[in-house]
């Protein structure tokens, strides 16, 4: 034995020896379990010290939830005779994690065009770690979010009225729709440049916030339009959360909100980590 492996292991720490330890494998479990948490802290921490992120995603928001109750909200009331707020407070949870998911996937750019991601892939990392990270980063994002646009909510009447099982139903529904939604982000931000994404994903946001059961219920629209409007992913989320906080049916529109999602991951799951990939790969 060398000098060296000798003072190694006489080396004692409050009196006992060090404990002999090996490092987890690069592809393990364990490693892309503790790698992902470190990418998620990593972005949350880089969100939370970006000005621009904080008003994407709270502030925005809650002053168009404060607008529209201001503007729409007793007219609508009366036309319908439903209290808006509950359709409102839901649509403004799905609009902001869909808007939030823009300033996460112009991060990711921001990202391949400085060179990080490359430099994590030639590092000691899972190599899934950073997207799975990233999806778990938005997940807890769109949760902060939700729960900030229900205290808002709450100061203008909105009330869950089916009980604590219900209010953590409804609040997990926004998490669901957004995984969805930000898997196909980031596989349209590994394949377009920033200004086409932001774009795209404006777009998208618009026609959904529009025509949607939130905004106005669905008899309200034309005929033609009504089972659109109807069977579209947002309707079918707030039509649960409707249902979970005011009352009215839950199971038909939460099952296709999960369809939705699945659907929606089983379509640009692929793409996303194929572009990943190459993004990490190449720098494209």
């Amino acid at each position: 034995m060398s000098t060296v492996e000798t003072i190694e292991r006489e080396i004692t720490w409050h009196g006992s020896p060090l404990p002999e330890t090996s490092p987890a494998a690069e592809n393990s479990v364990r490693s892309w379990a503790a790698h992902s948490l470190l990418q998620c802290k990593r972005l949350l921490l880089v969100w939370a010290r970006d000005p621009g992120t904080t008003i994407q995603t709270l502030v925005y928001p809650a002053l168009t939830l404060l607008m529209f109750k201001v503007v729409l909200g007793d007219s609508i009331t009366r036309a319908t005779g439903m209290p808006s707020i509950y359709g409102q407070v839901a649509m403004l949870t799905l609009i902001a994690a869909m808007t939030g998911s823009v300033v996460s996937a112009l991060g990711f750019k921001a990202e391949k065009a400085t060179g990080l991601l490359g430099r994590f892939w030639t590092m000691p990392v899972h190599r899934a770690a950073g997207l799975t990270g990233r999806l778990l980063a938005e997940a807890l994002r769109v949760l902060v979010t939700t729960l900030f646009v229900i205290l808002v909510g709450l100061t203008l009447g909105f009330r869950f009225d089916q009980g604590p099982l219900a209010a953590l139903g409804l609040i997990g529904i926004p998490v669901l729709f957004g995984m969805g939604f930000a898997v196909l982000v980031t596989a349209l931000a590994t394949v377009s440049e920033g200004v086409m994404l932001v774009n795209i994903i404006g777009i998208v946001n618009t026609l959904l916030m529009f025509f949607n059961s939130g905004f106005v219920p669905v008899f309200a629209y034309p005929t033609w339009l009504q089972g659109t409007v109807e069977n579209q992913p947002m309707s079918c989320a707030i039509e649960a959360m409707r249902g979970l906080s005011y009352g009215g049916p839950v199971a038909e529109p939460l099952l296709k909100t999960v369809l939705w999602t699945v659907a929606l991951i089983a379509v640009f799951a692929y793409p996303a980590v194929r572009g990943y990939q190459r993004a990490a790969e190449t720098g494209r």
